[in-house]
C-alpha cells in the first residue's frame, strides 16, 4: 500500500507514479489486450455511455505457473460490462461498478515528467467495510501488477501480491473504522 493510499469503508482512493509516458498508461487502460496483462480484458466503447467489458481471466496475471485460489476459480472466465460515466483520452476514464450497486471508479493520469505517470484511481460509492476489505485489495494488487508490466518487470505470483493487498486493505478499514 502506498504512503498516499486511503482506503474506508466509503471510497479508495490510491495513487501509482508509473515508469511510463501518460500515452502508453492509456492504452494499457482502453486496449483490451494490454488491460488484460494487469486487470480484466474485454472490449470498450470509448464514449459516455459505452460498455467496457471485463473479462475474469486472472490466471493470465502471473508469469509463472501459480494456482488460482479455491474461492475465486469459480469466476473464471466470467464476463460482464460496466459503463462508461465519464471520458477524457487519455487522462481520465470513470465507470461503473457491479451497475453502479458498488460505486464509481474513475483513473486520472497526470504527467509527473520524465516519462513517467502520476495514476490516481479514486473508487467512490462503496457499499460498506466488506466492499474496501474486497476492492481495496483487487485494485491495489492489479494497481501493483500494471505498475510492474509498463515497467517491463515480470510479476511472478498475482496471488501472492493480491493476498497481501487484501490483507492492507483490511488493516486500512479497521484504522479507518
Amino acid at each position: 500500500m502506498a504512503e498516499t493510499d486511503i482506503i474506508t469503508a466509503a471510497e479508495l482512493r490510491l495513487e501509482r507514479l508509473l515508469d511510463a509516458p501518460v500515452d502508453t498508461v492509456w492504452q494499457y487502460i482502453v486496449d483490451p489486450e494490454l488491460r488484460a496483462q494487469w486487470f480484466m480484458g474485454g472490449g470498450i466503447e470509448p464514449r459516455v455511455g459505452g460498455r467496457i467489458e471485463m473479462v475474469f481471466d486472472h490466471d493470465r496475471l502471473s508469469d509463472d505457473d501459480v494456482p488460482m485460489p479455491d474461492r475465486y476459480a469459480p469466476n473464471r472466465g466470467k464476463r460482464w460490462h460496466e459503463t462508461i460515466t465519464a471520458i477524457a483520452p487519455p487522462t481520465m476514464i470513470a465507470f461503473s461498478w457491479s451497475g453502479g450497486e458498488a460505486g464509481t471508479v474513475t483513473i486520472t493520469l497526470v504527467d509527473a515528467g520524465d516519462g513517467r505517470t502520476r495514476l490516481k484511481l479514486h473508487h467512490t460509492g462503496l457499499r460498506g467495510p466488506d466492499d474496501a476489505r474486497n476492492f481495496g485489495g483487487g485494485w491495489m494488487s492489479h494497481l501493483d501488477v500494471l505498475e510492474a508490466r509498463v515497467a517491463g518487470r515480470r510479476v511472478p505470483d498475482f496471488w501472492a501480491l493480491h493476498a497481501r493487498s487484501e490483507a492492507e486493505a483490511a488493516a486500512a478499514v479497521e484504522t479507518s473504522a
